[in-house]
């Protein structure tokens, strides 16, 4: 039974777009369309696949002057920041540059009696789960290589962001690539769980909530269908006694309240050695303090409403159950706040590890500041933790950097940057934040399987 998903736009709570889900059968349909069409689609050269997934990606960037108001009307990002082209684009293009490398036959060896060597293989069908908060940077992380490396898509788009996949296949589809090779589709929960039980998708990819990563996981049990995950993050910054304290705040801060905090690698907590910590807060407390937070539509708003009533509504909590507890925030209620999706950007100090706000993930526009003496405090503190995506360590010291960063729990050690997605690297994560990995050559192994041949020559 289909039903209907509802995106309301965080700027005034009005209905912004409705489409219908498909019910169970319309969904084994798209998956079987895709499986027909994965055939050929893989039998093309892979210069080919590359081309038409470029072109797709060039269509994309295209509509761009429609699409980036049409993000802050969906999920409530400032236009001023121009959309997602630039990352979208880097992504799909590092991805493409690699591909005849990444998916070349891995030669074992050849003499006079036997040829060895191992094929990557598409998977085949492909189903990705799209989240709302980067949403055409977060879906092309999976779509071009999953695309490149011959399989087939379907992507489910988050209900926040209802329109992106509708534009990508649109664009895909404009430029080339077959209707059924890249299928954008409208699913419920239920359906979704459905469909992967069935068998009817053979890899998933899933970026989201914990529990939905559960879901996810619990729906393909018994299947043997891989399934990865991006799921929830925690990400701390630590600000070590020789770094470059002007850089180590704009960066952490701008790391924790872009986007309404609502990043995959947000920083959420910031460890700052007790010789910085007085002039790192005063520095941070100025900065945003120094945010315009308002209608996103307005070139002149610097941070927007969060995406949804109810994400707004858990950051509150987290924020007030802290100040009850003995936290002390910096920011003052701004004029915009309507004690919904627009919410103050805060500052805390004096928080601990006993607060949500410092355990929980918040995903909102909040950042709790501690005090540490050493790097063995801060690395305990990083590393308590239930997540693990990123950390970000702030130090002149490439060597003390290394030695810190192979002690902590993470997918990701930053050092001197913090929230940037390097395409080259693998994008991955432990403990709650899930398992997988995405881009690199890794992205490359996991969207394909390993087909070994042991050849034995007739000889006389």
């Amino acid at each position: 039974m289909s039903k209907t998903l509802t995106c309301i736009s965080p700027i005034d709570g009005s209905v912004f777009a409705t489409r219908e889900t498909l019910d169970i059968d319309g969904a084994r349909a798209a998956a079987h369309r895709a499986r027909i069409a994965q055939v050929n689609w893989a039998a093309r050269p892979l210069d080919e696949r590359i081309r038409l997934v470029m072109a797709g990606v060039a269509a994309v960037g295209a509509m761009n002057d429609e699409v980036v108001p049409e993000l802050a009307l969906m999920m409530g990002r400032p236009v001023r920041y121009g959309g997602e082209f630039g990352g979208f684009d880097e992504r799909a293009s590092h991805m493409a540059k690699i591909a005849g490398e990444a998916l070349a036959d891995i030669e074992v060896g050849e003499d006079a009696t036997f040829k060895r060597y191992i094929k990557r293989l598409p998977h085949g069908v492909v189903l990705v789960v799209a989240p709302w908060n980067y949403p055409y940077m977060t879906a092309i992380n999976t779509v071009a290589p999953a695309l490149i490396a011959g399989n087939t898509v379907l992507l489910k788009h988050a209900t926040q962001t209802l329109l992106v996949g509708e534009r990508m296949a649109q664009a895909f589809h404009a430029a080339g690539v077959p209707e059924d090779v890249f299928q954008n589709v409208f699913l419920g929960h239920d359906t979704t769980s459905q469909l992967i039980a069935d068998r009817a998708v053979d890899f998933v990819n899933f970026t989201g909530s914990v529990g939905g990563g559960r879901a996810m996981e619990s729906a393909a049990a018994g299947t043997f269908t891989p399934v990865t995950t991006e799921l929830g993050g925690k990400d701390p910054g630590y600000v070590m006694d020789d770094a470059d304290l002007d850089a180590a705040v704009d960066t952490l801060i701008d790391g924790a309240m872009f986007n309404s905090g609502q990043c995959c690698c947000g920083i959420e907590r910031i460890y700052v050695h007790e010789s910085l910590y007085d002039a790192f807060v005063e520095k941070a407390v100025k900065i945003v303090q120094g945010y315009s937070l308002g209608d996103p539509l307005d070139p002149s708003t610097t941070i927007g409403p969060m995406a949804h009533l109810r994400f707004a509504k858990e950051v509150r909590n987290q924020i007030d159950e802290a100040v009850k507890a003995g936290a002390t925030a910096h920011i003052e209620t701004m004029a915009a706040d309507d004690g919904g999706a627009y919410l103050t950007p805060q500052i805390l100090t004096n928080v601990t590890h006993d607060m949500r706000v410092m355990r929980d993930e918040s995903f909102g526009p909040v950042v709790g500041i501690m005090k540490v003496s050493s790097d063995d405090e801060a690395i305990e503190l990083m590393n308590d933790s239930n997540f693990g995506l990123t950390a970000s360590l702030w130090t002149a010291d490439l060597d003390r950097a290394q030695a810190v960063g192979e002690r902590i729990e993470t997918g990701t050690v930053f050092m001197n940057r913090a929230d940037y997605l390097d395409p080259g690297l693998c994008w991955t994560g432990c403990k709650d934040t899930g398992k997988g990995g995405g881009l690199s050559v890794i992205g490359y192994h996991n969207l394909t399987r390993p087909k070994s041949y042991h050849l034995k020559k007739v000889t006389k």
